[in-house]
């Protein structure tokens, strides 16, 4: 299995912070938040990875190189001018990453979530995907679907669990038939799947952070540096 970590955001709500670095690059605990996830997709038994870079992106793959440092095998999907989304991100970099389900982990989150409970048994039947949710957060009190007891992922309604997605996916590249633009945001294929019923999530109620602005990242990173 392979794994395609999300690094070619502008990361415009953490300026200015990211005005001279990349967001996935900025150091969390002592640590770049990319260098976190790569560990533990090599932990998982997943050093197969993708990595598609824009803004900054010359400072990622010199930071990371090939991803052997690391115990990683790394190639980049290279997105020239402006970024491409993040599912027009993916869509491009599909040469990449085979025809079989692939972990996405969006690089600006900090989650420890055991990635070989998300893989176990693959994606069946008509499933295009498996979600990682959690619980809406304060910045995100709407959320983006409801979490069925049958694991399905819907969107309205008032039955099932409100929540978010976490940044963390099984993705079948099933999920992307049909879509031709060349920009445009993941959550569009997960909405047109969860009306098909192709969409499943997983509930994860322990460590998570959309670590999307300044005060959220300086926060985490105090937390973690005491714990």
């Amino acid at each position: 299995m392979k794994a395609m970590l999300l690094a070619a955001g502008l990361g415009t709500r953490l300026r200015p912070l990211t005005l001279h670095t990349p967001k996935p690059l900025l150091p969390v605990a002592g640590k770049a938040m990319l260098v976190w996830h790569i560990e533990r997709l090599v932990a998982a038994g997943v050093p197969e990875l993708v990595i598609n870079v824009s803004w900054l992106g010359e400072q990622i793959e010199a930071a990371l190189g090939d991803g052997a440092a690391l115990g990683a095998s790394i190639r980049y999907s290279r997105e020239p001018g402006a970024p491409l989304d993040t599912g027009g991100g993916i869509r491009r970099a599909l040469p990449h990453l085979g025809d079989d389900p692939f972990l996405v982990v969006s690089g600006d989150i900090w989650c420890d979530f055991p990635l070989p409970e998300l893989v176990q048994g693959g994606l069946g039947g008509d499933t295009q995907a498996r979600l990682v949710v959690v619980p809406n957060p304060p910045q995100h009190p709407e959320g983006d679907f409801r979490l069925q007891p049958d694991a399905r992922l819907v969107r309205g309604g008032s039955e099932g669990l409100p929540c978010t997605y976490s940044g963390i996916a099984l993705l079948s590249p099933r999920l992307l038939d049909g879509w031709s633009e060349e920009v445009f945001p993941l959550r569009e294929p997960f909405r047109a799947a969860a009306a098909r019923n192709a969409l499943q999530g997983l509930c994860w109620r322990g460590d998570w952070e959309d670590v999307g602005t300044p005060e959220r990242y300086a926060a985490l990173n105090a937390r973690l540096c005491a714990g």
